[in-house]
């Protein structure tokens, strides 16, 4: 009997133990999404399989980012404007979402003042750095409506080689995200909390700078947009904006990093930006 017992306590330990790492790796942000980027036909297609993980025990998330000093306002709603391209609306075709998450054309925007949306959906907005508090559910909101407003943030991932990483994102509520010309990301929902995440999605870097674009299109209520990745990845990249407060500085730091695409991908998107 007492060997029974003692086996039974032994294999109750076990999986109390299995149980244990499991949940330690779920919450880590072990990637429940990989195969990236999207195809095009899954563009606006919500992947399988939400986690609904709660990361708020992460210190890692971003709280900087660079792009237009306020959002693209009285949109009817996120459905008005998902499958809307706004860079390209509102600098006259000169960048678009793809153009604007490569070094190339992210380098367009330091000569470019500011991108304008008409004066019924926020008016001219300037390039800079701004912050949001990933504390705050509300982020997003930036001192304008609350209410049917879509943003746009920035990042560069500097990485020293080329590297596999785990994003987690948090929304309310449409999310998109791009890297390096690609898209990576699509959820059409809120995740439930401004450090709640549904996916955490495997991306590839390469070696040097990797162009980040984040958009939140934004019905009611909530108004978040956070990202933060892998502690691995936090260990290894630096992430652009940093010290930076305003365009000038934000290009003061990036500006000894160089583009990284691929040839042939370098060349269509270099012939995209020459033609706009």
């Amino acid at each position: 009997m007492k060997r029974i017992c003692f086996l039974m306590l032994t294999i109750t330990s076990c999986l109390c133990f299995v149980f244990s790492f499991t949940n330690l790796a779920s919450a880590q942000g072990e990637a429940n999404v990989k195969g990236g980027p999207l195809k095009e036909a899954d563009f606006f297609t919500k992947p399988p399989g939400t986690v609904d993980e709660d990361h708020s025990g992460f210190d890692t998330w971003i709280s900087k980012w660079y792009g237009p000093d306020g959002n693209y306002t009285n949109t009817g709603g996120p459905g008005n404007v998902i499958r809307r391209d706004l860079i390209d609306e509102g600098t006259d075709s000169k960048l678009t979402q793809v153009t604007l998450s490569t070094l190339a054309g992210l380098q367009k925007t330091k000569n470019m003042d500011e991108i304008n949306w008409g004066d019924a959906n926020g008016g001219p907005r300037k390039w800079t750095v701004f912050e949001l508090d990933p504390n705050n559910a509300s982020n997003m909101n930036r001192d304008g409506p609350v209410d049917n407003i879509d943003i746009y943030g920035i990042l560069v991932i500097d990485a020293p080689k080329a590297m596999t990483s785990v994003m987690s994102p948090a929304h309310d509520n449409n999310a998109q995200i791009w890297i390096n010309g690609e898209k990576w990301y699509y959820h059409p929902d809120w995740t439930g909390g401004a450090k709640r995440v549904d996916y955490n999605v495997e991306i590839k870097l390469e070696k040097g700078a990797n162009v980040l674009l984040y958009r939140v299109s934004e019905g009611g209520g909530d108004a978040y947009m956070n990202i933060h990745f892998d502690d691995a990845t936090h260990d290894t990249v630096d992430i652009y904006p940093d010290a930076a407060t305003n365009k000038q500085e934000f290009f003061q730091e990036i500006d000894g990093v160089l583009p990284v695409q691929p040839v042939g991908k370098l060349t269509t998107i270099w012939a995209d930006i020459k033609r706009n």
